[in-house]
């Protein structure tokens, strides 16, 4: 029915809010920690949302054709955990265990409940997974279900918000619903625009199409004003009670209030069913249909392997999805784009969108989703990136023109911060591929190993050094280079593997002999590998990376081995910002290059002689 048109169905819902500020009250002043007055001002935009307007099966809540709810505004968690409660999914007894050690119902929502999808709580990032999710229903599922994500006022200063606006516009995601709570406070002051939104935020809906007011074929935007803390007399409107949990005595006294407020009803209010028209998707035992084609000596840059390699798990499995922020004509995703353009999303530059998207288009397993960009810009949505790992995403990133390959563009474009970043991340994968087999592999293992991937290539051509049937596995390294007498083990990787192989060409003729070992997955890290190698070579190792000192390849092998005893280890790395240039001149200046490389193992085996 309409909302109006029955009263005993209007009740419930006033009662179904009713009990969500209760039992938000109850499991916040419970655990000592919350957020119960961003809790009270949602309760009718929650009652109506999970008992009017959204179609599921509560006892199914992962079900691929019920609608989606995103909770933005992840403080508001325990408001979600109550609606839960409402449908039968949660006991009302669960919520007394919020924010406990031993309990799935964390301060913010989190994958360990069904009902959630992805992590939420730093703001401003629901939206973005929101359109991800929409895009899909939309062009790659083309269901009936629909999205809805609920933010606050607060979050909405966030640039990523308007990002996705823009992205849910452009696109025309007629099945996506923005919800923004307009409650007026914020953790420590009033939101700018406080309860005046109406010539800013109006203004820039029509701006974006996104106004209720517009054709069809758009996303709605819904602006609620509503009171803080409503129904908790001592904290309606006022600040000073964000994050703060009622005194027990104080929340009984409210709870009680609100319990004389719900009236008996006969009606018991029930979700609509969704309509069962997603098609099944199984995104297992995804492999390339043959082996690399590429033949040694070839020469092809790892970003162009990259895009073919794509190209070519989008024939085997039609949720090959690949997105891109306007630069697939430098990370190569453009081969996949001409070949499968209906399954390439375009997301502008706009990289913290392209993350969420990435997100929401993976959720509920329902497409195999690959991001790219350049190397550097990854770093503008480390939050983003963060949030996918604790969300256990199974998103795949692409970082092409890593390092110093960038060249003649300069420091603000070379990524030498990535390989940190990404090995601070938990569970996440990182693969450094140095040749266009290896890169063919890394995409096809990548798209079997759950978590945050993170594949790394280089702007240049380099020579193919694998054969097409060269088994790779996640943390096993190669040996692409030895001998009996192999006096020092040199570990590099990508772009700088080339650099080993020549300098131990070189090395040859002066009769040094060196190991050159390829890690191809920087994290995890085959250990064994490096530590049983370089205790052939009495311990001493060398590593080079196109990657300042901080973080990357470097600090991993000396974490490696800080407890193995006997051994040498000396660190090449890019150890300034540098300056614009030609790529094999920069690796000159900064000694990563064949000739540092040469020098540095002279130098070690000069150390050992003079020791002796």
């Amino acid at each position: 029915p309409a909302l109006g048109e029955d009263s005993s169905f209007l009740q419930a819902l006033r009662n179904i809010a009713n009990r969500l500020r209760i039992n938000s009250i109850k499991a916040t002043t419970a655990a000592g920690s919350g957020y119960p007055t961003s809790c009270c001002s949602v309760a009718e935009i929650m009652s109506v949302l999970f008992f009017h307007t959204m179609k599921y099966r509560p006892e199914d809540p992962r079900s691929f054709n019920n609608d989606r709810f995103i909770l933005s505004k992840g403080h508001a968690a325990p408001a979600l955990y109550s609606m839960w409660v409402e449908t039968g999914f949660l006991k009302e007894s669960d919520l007394l265990s919020l924010c406990q050690v031993d309990s799935s119902l964390e301060g913010h929502p989190t994958p360990k409940q069904q009902f959630v999808d992805v992590t939420t709580g730093s703001l401003g990032q629901g939206l973005g997974v929101a359109c991800g999710m929409a895009y899909t229903g939309k062009y790659f599922d083309k269901s009936s279900y629909r999205v809805y994500c609920l933010l606050g006022d607060g979050e909405m200063s966030e640039g990523s918000v308007w990002e996705a606006m823009s992205f849910a516009s452009y696109y025309q995601l007629d099945n996506l619903v923005a919800i923004m709570d307009i409650n007026r406070l914020g953790q420590s002051d009033p939101a700018p625009l406080q309860h005046h939104v109406e010539k800013e935020y109006i203004h820039k809906y029509l701006n974006c199409s996104c106004a209720l007011n517009q054709p069809r074929h758009q996303p709605t935007a819904i602006i609620a004003k509503t009171i803080k803390g409503k129904g908790i007399p001592a904290a309606e409107d006022k600040l000073g009670w964000h994050a703060k949990a009622l005194p027990k005595d104080m929340a009984e006294m409210v709870m009680k209030d609100l319990q004389s407020r719900i009236t008996s009803s006969s009606k018991h209010l029930y979700p609509p069913s969704p309509i069962e028209d997603s098609p099944p998707v199984s995104l297992r035992n995804i492999r390339m249909p043959s082996a690399p084609s590429y033949k040694p000596g070839e020469k092809i840059a790892t970003r162009k392997a990259y895009g073919m390699a794509l190209a070519k798990l989008g024939r085997y499995n039609e949720r090959v999805v690949v997105l891109d922020g306007d630069t697939n004509n430098l990370t190569c995703s453009e081969i996949f784009k001409n070949e499968h353009p209906n399954r390439f999303v375009e997301c502008y530059i706009a990289q913290q969108n392209m993350v969420t998207v990435a997100m929401g288009c993976a959720a509920r397993e329902r497409n195999l989703v690959f991001a790219s960009t350049l190397a550097s810009f990854f770093t503008r949505a480390y939050d983003q990136i963060r949030m996918a790992a604790i969300s256990e995403s199974n998103i795949n990133l692409c970082g092409s023109h890593c390092g110093l390959s960038t060249g003649e563009e300069g420091p603000s474009l070379m990524g030498l911060e990535d390989m940190a970043m990404f090995r601070a991340l938990p569970r996440a994968t990182i693969f450094y591929p140095s040749d266009g087999v290896s890169t063919e592999k890394a995409v096809e293992l990548a798209a079997t190993t759950k978590g945050v991937c993170y594949i790394r290539t280089s702007r240049q051509d380099n020579s193919i050094i694998y054969n097409s049937n060269e088994d790779f596995h996640v943390g096993q390294a190669k040996v692409v280079f030895q001998s009996k007498d192999d006096q020092v083990t040199v570990v590099a990787a990508g772009v700088i593997v080339h650099e080993a192989l020549a300098a131990a060409e070189h090395l040859k003729k002066e009769r040094i002999s060196v190991r050159v070992i390829d890690p191809f997955t920087i994290k995890p890290l085959d250990i064994k590998t490096i530590i049983d190698h370089a205790r052939v070579t009495r311990g001493r190792v060398l590593t080079v990376e196109d990657h300042y000192y901080e973080g990357g390849l470097g600090e991993a092998v000396s974490s490696a081995v800080v407890n193995e005893s006997g051994f040498n280890l000396h660190r090449l790395a890019v150890s300034h910002i540098p300056r614009s240039g030609k790529p094999h001149e920069l690796m000159k200046i900064y000694g990563i290059d064949r000739d540092a490389i040469a020098q540095a193992v002279r130098k070690m085996l000069s150390s050992s002689a003079n020791a002796k």
